[in-house]
């Protein structure tokens, strides 16, 4: 069964402007950089999607945001200020957190990105195919009421929303692999467990958000459903591996997710220009992989979401090996930057061993595997 890629041309219009980290020919460059290394033969079918209407934004937004939003990016792109009427919207997106770039088609990018998730799980339910990966997105720092971090609508709790809501899903488990905290989706679903969420990160005392530590395990019925592993700076391979087979793994098995929503790009890398972990390339097959095994559990069933990084040599590489590793593929690729030696053998595996014996002392309580 072959694997469905969800894009589109105008994902490019998702860039924040020159001198910002986070520019849209990242949607130009991958799909070129992934045909030349993978031909679509049997391998995937790129399919292109529709954008998201007010009423699918409603799932996930106030109807006060929504109108907001698009109000803002379409007056900044005539060169207009915005009233001021809207303070608790305003304030955010006035701030450097959301700086503008190419401002009146910029919203335009995130409804479609919204408009892939929706069709990536009518796909994945339809059975049509196991495998879905949407070629942008993973706006995982937006909130119902305001937009942060680059990101203005949550396309991860738009899936898992939409599967419950459409297709009475009740184990939906949201893996984050990005190197910064999902505060946004977690959120969410703080106090649901029908969504499990784990998210491995780079150590919030080190990076944005700033949440995300151990201790915070949800709240409420949702107490044990949100998972978070905080990561040592300079975490790599064997540290990854560790997290995934003392926790993620042995936990997915306890808790049969019916699908898996997998995001997060290529920020975990040595060379990211924003980060402080230690992943090469084949680290992100690793992880790939590690999640193609999991989905066993649920007739192979994922949503992959891939948007971030930001160092552009590295970028195309590690997202064609987290879609290699999941899907099986032979794509043949190598370290686009040479491992720095004191990265050949992961410096972190001292740090990580506590920080999993941390995790598991926090949800000990909630789940068989830690008992």
């Amino acid at each position: 069964m072959a694997v469905a890629i969800l894009y589109r041309e105008e994902l490019k219009e998702y860039d924040f402007g020159p001198g910002h980290p986070f520019r849209g020919d990242r949607y130009e460059e991958f799909p070129k950089f992934l045909r030349e290394n993978l031909p679509e033969d049997d391998n995937y079918r790129i399919i292109k999607t529709e954008s998201a209407t007010d009423d699918d934004l409603l799932l996930i937004c106030e109807k006060d945001y929504i109108d907001f939003t698009r109000g803002y990016y379409e007056a900044a792109s005539l060169g207009l200020n915005y009233p001021q009427q809207f303070g608790r919207f305003y304030r955010y997106h006035s701030q450097d957190n959301m700086p503008l770039g190419r401002p009146g088609k910029l919203e335009e990018a995130a409804r479609f990105m919204i408009g892939q998730a929706k069709m990536a799980a009518e796909l994945i339910q339809a059975g049509e195919y196991e495998k879905v990966v949407c070629i942008g997105g993973n706006l995982h720092h937006a909130k119902p009421s305001y937009g942060e971090g680059f990101c203005i609508y949550n396309d991860n709790a738009f899936i898992a929303k939409y599967l419950m809501k459409q297709y009475g899903l009740e184990r939906i488990l949201i893996l984050d692999t990005d190197a910064h905290y999902g505060n946004g989706t977690s959120e969410y679903f703080y106090d649901d467990p029908r969504v499990l969420f784990i998210d491995l990160h780079q150590d919030p005392r080190t990076l944005y958000p700033g949440t995300g530590f151990a201790h915070q395990i949800g709240e409420g019925k949702g107490k044990g459903y949100t998972i978070n592993i905080p990561m040592p700076v300079h975490a790599g391979y064997d540290a990854y591996r560790l997290a995934f087979e003392q926790i993620v793994q042995p936990v997915t098995e306890d808790f049969k997710p019916q699908v898996i929503i997998r995001n997060g790009g290529s920020d975990p890398h040595f060379a990211d220009d924003l980060t402080n972990l230690g992943l090469s390339v084949k680290g992100f097959h690793m992880i790939g992989e590690k999640v193609g095994e999991m989905s066993k559990i649920c007739q192979g069933k994922v949503i992959d979401i891939i948007g971030s990084g930001y160092n552009k040599e590295v970028l195309p590489y590690a997202w064609l090996a987290l879609i290699s590793g999941l899907a099986g593929f032979k794509a043949k690729l190598g370290e686009p930057i040479p491992v720095p030696q004191g990265f050949e053998i992961d410096p972190s595996l001292e740090s990580m061993n506590k920080v999993v014996e941390e995790v598991k002392r926090y949800q000990r309580d909630y789940w068989e595997c830690f008992k």
